[in-house]
């Protein structure tokens, strides 16, 4: 498999001993509801982690929780509640969003809070290094002490600190210089060997990423605002202290826009997931997030979200169709099993190159509207049927794709209604039954296909959208 690297602005082999291939993906800052923008980000992962567990790797995947931060101790005053609270609040909300994603558990979910210590101990080392200082504010990163600094965003020293906004300390050699302790009086606050205060941010990554994974791991990802400064000052603080390479390959996804304006809370625009959510349902989201290339820009619009939602349609019916196919013969099997085999070929073709899950995700679609043409035609047989569903399934799986299931219970009252309905349909009571049609869609979330001969049904998911 092949990706983007950030660090060297070339496609490489994924490089890895053995079958293990690890993960660092900076997590969330839990002082709110996550938006869309995080969910793009962590479902594009989850895709990634996934293909990699279909080609056989063992994948082990941490990803942080930020827990202490000035803008958690803003929204701590402002409800009323202490940071800690406000973390365990947001880290509660961060898994029920994401748990309705479908996204997969990483390995590990270490919190800044919880590896202090391991903080401490690489700052102790920078300094005896020469790496570090300290000030009257805070400890501080010396860059001119790392000469690769600015490989990662590909500026020099002196573009930094034109192009960006620097924090501005007088107790600085560099206005470069980035903090990794700050000296505090109020809470919450660590004991250190300089001053009781609170870690910067940027060593809090580097410090969990070196306990659990050592230098060198594989793939150290994020979005893409956070190449500078964010990831840049932690290879730059990593490497000083470990003297090897930080990570093999960084892994940036696009940010979301939204009607191609950049999400902000000045500009009212952003999308929380909870709400888009309750708007699209997981699946419109899931595609909606892969339709691009993982390292582009994604731009919000109801249009897309529309087009999106239209695609998961028919990947629901193609999975219906083949669950309900019952004819005997053979039918055109050879034909189904070119078509799954081709398919594949073409998906895992796509997956492999840079992920392209755009073109990943336009195989799975000519495939779904082979087979439903098929099934239109009611030329789909009950062998046809489990040749391609096997090879749905596995598409299905790799992006994180849920189709909704009936319980036993609910399946028998359906069955029984749409039994009801055909009675009535040869009564020529259409208006009756066409209000068994609306009490299955509005009680069950069940649409009705009818064949020549039958009616099948499928359970689709978030219908406030027709």
């Amino acid at each position: 498999m092949r990706l983007y690297n950030t660090l060297t602005r070339l496609v490489e082999e994924l490089d890895h001993p053995g079958n293990i291939i690890r993960i660092y993906l900076c997590g969330l800052t839990v002082y709110d509801n996550a938006h869309i923008g995080h969910a793009r980000t962590i479902i594009l992962f989850d895709v990634l982690r996934r293909y990699l567990f279909f080609k056989g790797y063992n994948v082990n995947f941490i990803q942080n929780f930020t827990d202490v931060d000035d803008k958690i101790i803003s929204r701590a005053k402002k409800e009323g509640l202490t940071p800690a609270e406000i973390a365990a609040k947001y880290i509660h909300s961060y898994f029920e969003d994401f748990d309705c994603l479908n996204i997969l558990r990483a390995n590990q979910y270490p919190r800044a809070t919880e590896n202090i210590q391991e903080m401490l101990n690489l700052i102790e080392k920078l300094i005896e290094k020469g790496h570090a200082y300290v000030s009257s504010n805070g400890i501080y990163f010396r860059i001119k002490s790392f000469p690769g600094y600015g490989n990662l965003s590909k500026r020099s020293v002196e573009e930094l600190k034109s192009g960006y906004r620097v924090e501005l300390d007088p107790s600085k050699e560099d206005p470069l210089d980035f903090a990794l302790w700050k000296f505090y009086s109020d809470a919450p606050l660590w004991d250190s060997p300089w001053g009781k205060g609170r870690p910067g941010w940027h060593i809090e990554c580097s410090a969990m990423a070196l306990k659990y994974f050592g230098s060198t791991f594989e793939i150290h990802g994020g979005g893409y605002d956070l190449v500078f400064p964010h990831h840049e000052n932690e290879i730059a603080q990593s490497e000083a202290f470990s003297e090897k390479k930080f990570a093999k390959l960084w892994l940036h996804t696009g940010m979301v826009t939204t009607n191609s304006e950049k999400m902000s809370k000045s500009l009212g625009n952003i999308v929380s997931i909870q709400k888009a959510l309750h708007r699209w349902g997981m699946n419109t989201l899931r595609i909606y997030s892969i339709s691009v290339q993982y390292s582009k820009p994604l731009d919000y619009t109801e249009k897309l979200l529309a087009e999106c939602m239209r695609r998961w349609r028919q990947v629901e019916t193609c999975v219906y169709e083949l669950l309900f196919a019952n004819g005997e013969k053979p039918g055109e099997l050879e034909a189904i099993q070119k078509l799954s085999d081709e398919s594949m070929k073409v998906f895992q073709s796509a997956m492999d190159d840079n992920m392209n899950t755009t073109l990943a995700l336009t195989a799975l679609m000519k495939f779904v509207a082979e087979i439903n043409h098929y099934a239109a035609a009611d030329r789909l047989t009950k062998p046809m049927s489990q040749a391609a569903l096997k090879v749905l399934k596995i598409f299905i799986n790799i992006l994180g794709l849920k189709v909704m299931e009936a319980t036993e219970a609910e399946k028998k009252e359906i069955e029984e209604l749409i039994s009801k309905r055909n009675k009535l349909r040869a009564e020529k009571k259409f208006q009756s039954s066409d209000n068994i049609r609306k009490k299955l869609l509005d009680q069950y979330s069940v649409e009705l296909m009818d064949h020549k001969d039958r009616t099948i049904w499928k359970k689709v998911e978030n219908i406030s959208i027709k």
